[in-house]
Formats: structure tokens, sequence, C-alpha cells
């Protein structure tokens, strides 16, 4: 008899384009295709968080039928009795806050390069706010868990001692901190085949 393989589901394994390929061409057709392949494997345990299962559908625009559906057990964490080191927390504060003064800065220099060219078209007005938006985006939430949907899957990952299968770096990262082994999609699909 196998012994039971937990897995937390990321929702980026199916959506991510550089992920998903393993299980498919789009989103509905990578997840289908998971669902079929731990269709009767008894010894795989998958799950989410209601959170991100809410946040798949919304990029799937479907729901899955009946007898799939109960392939994903939905269990929210533990929040109120989960522990979690508390350098894990201070390094999180005092990343955050380098970010934010990262963010801070660009935000600065988009805004020095706005008053020297205080005479603005509409268009360029438009052309320096997506050059903003993209030095700043990265600047704040690349590398770091930008989200409840991503703090939610660290914590139950934790609780039930589960690998975290997902292609996000920062959750990667924020994960091995406490020592949770995250998994790719290609690694997911060996270890369910």
């Amino acid at each position: 008899m196998k012994k039971t393989l937990n897995i937390v589901l990321d929702t980026s394994i199916f959506v991510n384009p550089d992920s998903r390929y393993v299980f498919g061409n789009s989103p509905i057709e990578a997840f289908n295709n998971f669902l079929d392949k731990v269709t009767g494997k008894k010894h795989i345990s998958c799950y989410m968080p209601p959170t991100v299962y809410e946040e798949l559908l919304n990029f799937l625009e479907y729901s899955p039928s009946p007898e799939k559906n109960i392939l994903i057990t939905k269990k929210p964490p533990s929040s109120y009795q989960s522990s979690i080191p508390s350098i894990f927390l201070y390094e999180f504060i005092e990343e955050m806050r380098s970010r934010i003064n990262k963010g801070l800065r660009i935000a600065e220099k988009y805004t020095r390069k706005g008053l020297k060219e205080s005479v603005y078209s509409r268009e360029k007005e438009e052309a320096t706010i997506q050059k903003l938006r993209q030095e700043y985006r990265p600047a704040l939430r690349e590398g770091i868990l930008d989200s409840k949907e991503d703090f939610d899957l660290v914590l139950i990952s934790k609780e039930i001692n589960a690998y975290l299968a997902t292609s996000d770096n920062g959750l990667i990262k924020w994960a091995h901190k406490l020592g949770i082994t995250c998994i790719n999609s290609e690694e997911l699909k060996e270890v369910i085949s």
C-alpha cells in the first residue's frame, strides 16, 4: 500500500503559461487533464484553500463536474491555531518595508520626470504611467507573498505537511523559510503519474 501523498495546489500550476503547458495549452485543459490524472489515485490527496479554489474558478470561468470537483479538498487553514515562527514575520516585515521604500523611490523618479516635463500631452502622460507601473509592480510584488491566497497556501501546506505545487517564486521563497517542500508542474506530473 502506497503512503498518502498530500499536495496543495496553487492556481499558477494551471494558469501560468510557463508551467501549465505540462498539463495543457489552456487553463481549462490543464486543470481537466490534471483531474483526469489524479482520478482513481487513492494515495494522492489534493488540497486548495477555498480562496485559491475560487481564484482558479475565476480564471477557468466554469466549475468542474461534481465527480471531478471532489478530487480537490477545499480546506481553509486553521488561521487561529497555526503557529508561524516570529523570525518569519520579522523577515516579512523587513522585506515589505524595503519594497515600500523601493516603490517610493520609483514614484519619486517619475514625479520628478513629470515636473521637468511640465507640459504633458495626454499620450505622454499615459506612457509615463505605464512605465511607472512596469517598474513599480516588480519592485513591490515579485518575490513576496502578495495576497491572502498566497498566505493561505503557505499555512495549509505547513499545517498538513504537504508538498506545495506552484510556479510563484515569491511563494516558493517564503514557503522554503518554513520548511515546506515546493514542486513545479513538471515535478507534480511526475509525482502523480
